[in-house]
């Protein structure tokens, strides 16, 4: 039997660049989405959709009953304001909002459905500004932002504090650089901290067999430290292309 996967936020960069690879390797891959009309676009990718809204916690953990992943991604973000600076504020509060209550209730549902590991997607710019670059994993975090950055800070904290304490669950907080490519919106590479969506969809799938703990994902390391990331995942900047070995 394959294991299973429930990927919420399937739809978006990461999860789009996620599923072939997991597809790939082996999983059998439930992909989450709250728009009906992005199924048939999951199914052509090789995954079972599933229309389910995070903020339903009830319909949330009925689904994840249902499905009983083995395994369970969290890529979802909140990112339909980000281009527009007049609403740089209300970005930031629905991003955190997701990280925080829409990551209590995955979550809790991941918890009720007897589930064994949780990877996150979190970010490696919230490094408090004292701290020696490159950052490792180890590193204080920007406790004492203001504004909208302390707004997204916050948010990344309670994302970080609910996976890695779930009692019974392996949690792995991925925290990615700058991303570029596919979905992203971003075609040009950034000038530092740069993360290829591709080689974001890939420490994510090598967190499932090595991950547990936090890991910096990014292709230079002027900001942060890789060290972990290249040492227990085998991940690596520039991976691509599909997995050859089976799940």
């Amino acid at each position: 039997m394959q294991d299973r996967i429930f990927l919420a936020g399937a739809t978006g960069a990461i999860g789009t660049a996620l599923i072939p690879l997991l597809r790939a390797a082996g999983y059998e891959v439930h992909g989450a989405t709250r728009n009906a009309d992005r199924c048939a676009a999951l199914e052509a990718a090789g995954a079972t959709p599933v229309v389910v809204d995070v903020f339903d916690s009830a319909a949330l953990r009925t689904t994840l009953a249902r499905i009983r992943p083995r395994h369970v991604m969290h890529q979802l973000t909140d990112l339909a304001l980000l281009g527009d600076p007049a609403r740089a504020g209300e970005a930031a509060r629905r991003n955190a909002r997701i990280r925080d209550e829409g990551t209590r209730n995955l979550v809790a549902a991941a918890l009720a459905a007897g589930s064994e590991t949780l990877v996150a997607q979190s970010i490696d710019w919230i490094y408090a500004p004292q701290a020696a670059r490159p950052c490792d994993e180890a590193q204080a975090l920007d406790l004492d932002a203001q504004g909208d950055r302390r707004v997204s800070v916050m948010g990344v904290v309670a994302l970080e504090r609910q996976v890695l304490g779930a009692p019974g669950i392996t949690g792995t907080v991925l925290r990615y650089g700058r991303l570029y490519g596919p979905g992203t919106g971003a075609t040009a590479r950034p000038a530092t901290n740069a993360l290829h969506v591709e080689g974001a969809a890939w420490a994510a799938l090598l967190a499932l067999r090595h991950g547990g703990g936090v890991f910096n994902i990014a292709e230079d390391e002027s900001e942060v430290s890789t060290a972990r990331a290249r040492a227990t995942l085998g991940w690596r900047p520039g991976m691509s292309g599909l997995p050859a070995i089976a799940a």
